[in-house]
């Protein structure tokens, strides 16, 4: 080909001219022109790329390639005859036709078949499903041009709809932005006057606002479509085909909130080369630590948990995901105080996250003193073996229900919040520990977590069942939970003493009306409620508040540098009354005396109220 063009490129400069050259510079120049392209051409990588895709970065490398051997080849012909032989326009116009003849047949076969693609999927559009995107950025860009490579579309891209007006009006592969959306309602009456209306409504954003999906899932709803996410770049195709679809908006997707910016760096200095010990490792948030601490490249994670399976799967999911990172399992009950001291002597752990706890309000509120046992006992058991093993932070996971809690579980968990508070506020005790607090609401498929149970009520044909009408609750996922603990971990392990006795409670947006929920799982799964599938109230169960709370009144919320995370201000407690306090609690706990057990609670607690009519009557006056 680099032959050629020498050729092509002497015709047409020459051409009409009476300037002679004699045949040796001419074979000269076609044996040398076709070497040096030869060699560039493999050396660059010519020869390796699939017409098909011909793209703008095939033609930087051709041009690249192209360059490079024009030049080459000007200095030969310098060296050989100091280009007095040949006109010294000559590289030019070989540059130019060789760009021609490279470039040239790739582009005509990508339009040709890009072509008859187009009139492919023109012909057979009436089959393909229309779809509205939501965003008019790259991810939109590549669904469309997806749908145009594939010889078998599945969707027929109608419209978009953009974050804002600037793209309204403007074309993506000939697709118009026909609105923003704040006005989709608009867009899909436009569309229908068309005769062009969507089946589908695409949200091809990764992230987007709760708040958006969910004025989405309502427009779809309300139009009788169906809402869809656009597949991620990295999932993997089908063996079967490489057919582009669509994939459900997952329930998270209703509650997303714009993602908090978060100090990878800081969460990595943590725990990279530290020994790390995780207490709950098999539950919902302990493996989730698991999950992420094992990403940060710990020199020791010991996995700590009662319950054998659970254990066993988490250890064998770290084992499939950084087997390189050195880790322990060992089934441990936190309750069993001399085993707890003893097991982190032997780990000599720098961190403790403690997530082990009973926390099913229902069934703790039956087992009152259980919940303290593990809740409070439990937690105790851990405090004391970090401070004999001189452990640099140890983290106590929290709930909002432990903000004047009308339960037991809530009410155990602020117990121990106050005792991990008023261990790192005791200076009399002259500790190289730190004890961190974080506070958070429902992490959305933990265990017993409303999600799940509406899950299996959808797959069961319903009825799906709410407790009140009025239940409210904050939510967040399980990695957005884990990640904002190690952010506040990192914060509260460090020598700012601001945050001495402080619990850092995660920044959950605003709260989700049960009720609310229930409906929009209902439309994900392309149903109407109470139509086709039913929704009961089931009334309150004991220890339930209808709404929830993340800060007590006496607990002025701190901001922090920390996006997502603010600080409480600590409820001091003299440690040393506490600690005899929360012993004999134990004493009624180990003989079953559960009455002696709320008692002392009550007395701890003052703002604890286990009346959940009387909480409902005082939410209703709100």
């Amino acid at each position: 080909m680099a032959g050629a063009s020498f050729i092509v490129a002497l015709f047409l400069r020459l051409y009409g001219t009476d300037y002679d050259i004699d045949d040796r510079t001419v074979l000269a120049g076609v044996a040398a022109m076709a070497v040096i392209g030869a060699g560039v051409f493999r050396f660059s990588g010519m020869y390796k790329g699939v017409w098909r895709y011909a793209s703008i970065n095939d033609l930087f490398a051709i041009s690249r390639a192209v360059t490079l051997t024009v030049l080459v080849f000007t200095f030969f012909m310098f060296v050989w005859a100091r280009l007095d032989e040949v006109p010294r326009s000559l590289p030019i116009i070989n540059w130019l036709v060789l760009m021609a003849m490279l470039g040239g047949p790739r582009f005509i076969y990508r339009f040709a078949k890009d072509r008859r693609l187009d009139l492919q999927g023109a012909m057979d559009s009436h089959q393909r499903v229309p779809v509205l995107l939501v965003g008019a950025g790259d991810e939109a860009e590549l669904f469309i041009r997806s749908l145009r490579q594939d010889p078998q579309p599945t969707y027929r891209v109608v419209g978009m709809v953009s974050e804002s007006q600037e793209r309204v009006g403007r074309t993506i592969h000939n697709v118009t932005v026909i609105g923003d959306f704040s006005d989709i309602d608009a867009v899909l009456g436009k569309l229908a006057a068309d005769n062009n209306s969507p089946q589908r409504i695409v949200i091809t954003k990764p992230r987007i606002d709760g708040a958006v999906v969910r004025r989405l899932l309502d427009v779809a709803s309300s139009h009788g479509m169906a809402l869809a996410r656009m597949p991620k770049l990295t999932d993997f195709k089908s063996a079967d085909g490489e057919v582009l679809s669509t994939r459900p908006v997952d329930v998270s997707d209703l509650l997303g909130r714009p993602q908090t910016p978060l100090d990878r760096d800081a969460m990595a200095e943590l725990v990279h080369n530290r020994r790390v010990v995780v207490t709950g490792a098999g539950g919902s948030i302990g493996s989730e630590l698991v999950r992420q601490i094992a990403g940060f490249e710990p020199s020791l994670l010991v996995l700590i948990d009662s319950n054998e399976y659970a254990l066993y799967q988490i250890n064998q999911e770290v084992a499939e995901l950084a087997s390189d990172v050195n880790r322990e399992a060992v089934i441990a009950d936190v309750r069993a105080r001399d085993r707890i001291m003893s097991l982190i002597d032997h780990e000599r752990p720098d961190i403790v996250f403690h997530a082990a706890a009973l926390k099913h309000v229902p069934l703790v509120e039956s087992n009152p003193s259980e919940g303290i046992l593990t809740n409070v006992i439990g937690t105790r058991n851990v405090v004391d073996a970090c401070i004999q093993s001189d452990v640099a932070v140890m983290v106590q996971i929290s709930t909002d229900k432990a903000v004047n809690p009308s339960s037991i579980m809530g009410t155990s968990k602020r117990l121990a919040e106050m005792y991990c508070q008023a261990i790192d506020l005791d200076k009399s005790l002259s500790l190289s520990t730190r004890f961190v607090t974080v506070r958070f609401g429902n992490v959305l498929g933990s265990t017993g977590s409303v999600v799940p149970l509406f899950q299996r009520q959808l797959a069961a044909g319903g009825p799906l069942t709410v407790t009140h009408p009025d239940m409210t609750r904050y939510f967040m996922t399980v990695r957005e939970a884990v990640e904002l603990v190690l952010m506040a971990s990192a914060k509260g392990s460090s020598s700012d003493m601001s945050t001495e006795g402080r619990i850092f409670v995660l920044d959950m947006g605003e709260p989700v009306r049960i009720l609310d929920l229930a409906k929009q799982m209902i439309r994900l799964a392309g149903l109407e409620p109470d139509v086709d599938i039913m929704i009961t109230f089931s009334g309150t169960r004991p220890g339930e508040k209808l709404f929830e709370e993340i800060f007590h009144g006496a607990e002025a919320p701190v901001p922090t540098n920390s996006p997502g995370l603010l600080l409480a201000a600590p409820r001091s407690v003299d440690a040393a009354e506490l600690t005899l306090a929360i012993a004999e609690i134990e004493k009624s706990a180990l003989k079953n005396n559960d009455d002696d057990v709320i008692r002392q609670l009550h007395i701890l607690i003052p703002e604890y109220d286990n009346d959940p009519q009387d909480a409902a009557d005082k939410t209703a006056q709100i």
